[in-house]
Parts: structure tokens; C-alpha cells; sequence
């Protein structure tokens, strides 16, 4: 490969990794054509599956700052560049390798910070970011309904007294409607009839004269 042609094929490879959610490394020894067109087509639309060569990969990694491949990048190497939702793609592959043993996740790369095959494999095991995003969904759906119906619970009330005070009009006339609902009892401490009609002045004195 012509020295242009690597400089090129460098700088492509490390423009990939800057702009991926994150990167998966694979061997694929011993898979066919027609098994990586598979892969391919299972990942489309959240991620590449790129295969790569060793020493220009090791390069473009370094240059945009990648670390978590270092020493790994030996045998017929792809790289998934993820560009999509991380646990989709982890899903896939994990599928995949069922299907397919010989596709072997060496490692990967997410926000920055490497992970072993076993974390990428842990990873397929989360839920996906439409799940969650769902979930949250249903529990704000959840918590509107409540406040909706905590706001109509008074409007309700409020309609059904409306409603009984125009039924009562409609029956006993409107000076039913404007009378008070409950009668006021006199008070239980209140004076005797005997004191209450006596004078003025038998009172202020306790009833006795002289």
C-alpha cells in the first residue's frame, strides 16, 4: 500500500473511532463471506462492521486516543464502530456468536473506557435504551393521569354542586335555592324563659327586691 494510501486509510479509521458511540473488537477466523454479510446486515443501522488491518488500526487508534486495543490487535481483526444504541449492537453480536462460535469479542471501548469481552457481553445482558426510554414514558404517563385527576376531582364536585342547586330551583322555585341549607340551633347555655322575661331590674339585681 503506497504511503498516501495509509495516511488516508489511517485517518479514516480514526475519524471512525472519534465518531463512535463506541467500538467492539472481533476475530472473525474461519467465518465466510456469506456469514459476515449476515452480521453485516444485522447490525445495519447501528453500526459498521469494518475489517481492518492490525498495524494501520493500532495507529488510527492511538491517534484519536483509543487505548483499549493495545496488544489485542492480532489475527484477521474486524472492528464494529457503533454509531447506534451500544446495548443493541451487543445484543447482536451476542446473538450472532450463539448462531456463529467462531466470531470472538476480544474487547471494546465505550464513552472512553475500555471493556473486556466479558463487560461487552454483560452489556447485551441491559436494556436497551427504547426500553428504558419507554418505561420512563409509562411512569410520567402515570404520574399525568394522577395530577389530572386531582385537578378534575374538584371541577367534578364543584359541577355536581351546581347541578343540585339548579335541580332544587327547578322544583321549589328559586327562593328554595337562596335559602340557607341548615337551620341554627339556639344556644345550649342560653338563659331560662322565666329570666328571660323578667324586668330589667330583676335581673340586674338576681330577682330579689326590697
Amino acid at each position: 500500500m503506497a504511503k498516501t494510501d495509509k495516511s488516508a486509510a489511517i485517518a479514516e479509521l480514526a475519524d471512525a473511532f472519534r465518531g463512535s458511540n463506541a467500538a467492539v473488537l472481533t476475530e472473525y477466523r474461519g467465518l465466510t463471506v456469506k456469514q459476515l454479510t449476515e452480521l453485516r446486515t444485522k447490525l445495519r443501522g447501528n453500526a459498521t462492521y469494518a475489517v481492518v488491518k492490525n498495524t494501520l488500526t493500532d495507529l488510527a487508534a492511538k491517534e484519536a486516543g483509543v487505548t483499549a486495543f493495545e496488544g489485542q490487535l492480532v489475527g484477521p481483526s474486524a472492528i464494529v464502530f457503533v454509531d447506534g444504541d451500544p446495548v443493541d449492537v451487543a445484543k447482536s453480536l451476542r446473538d450472532f456468536a450463539k448462531a456463529n462460535p467462531l466470531l470472538v469479542v476480544k474487547g471494546g471501548v465505550l464513552d472512553g473506557r475500555a471493556l473486556t469481552a466479558d463487560e461487552v457481553k454483560k452489556l447485551a445482558d441491559l436494556e436497551s435504551r427504547e426500553v428504558l426510554l419507554a418505561k420512563l414514558a409509562g411512569a410520567m404517563n402515570a404520574s399525568l393521569s394522577k395530577a389530572v385527576y386531582l385537578f378534575a376531582a374538584p371541577l367534578s364536585q364543584a359541577a355536581r354542586t351546581v347541578d343540585a342547586l339548579r335541580a332544587k330551583v327547578e322544583t321549589e322555585g328559586p327562593a328554595a335555592a337562596a335559602a340557607p341549607q341548615d337551620t341554627v340551633e339556639a344556644p345550649q347555655d342560653s338563659a331560662p324563659a322565666d329570666v328571660q322575661d323578667a324586668p330589667a331590674e330583676d335581673v340586674a339585681t338576681g330577682g330579689d327586691t326590697a
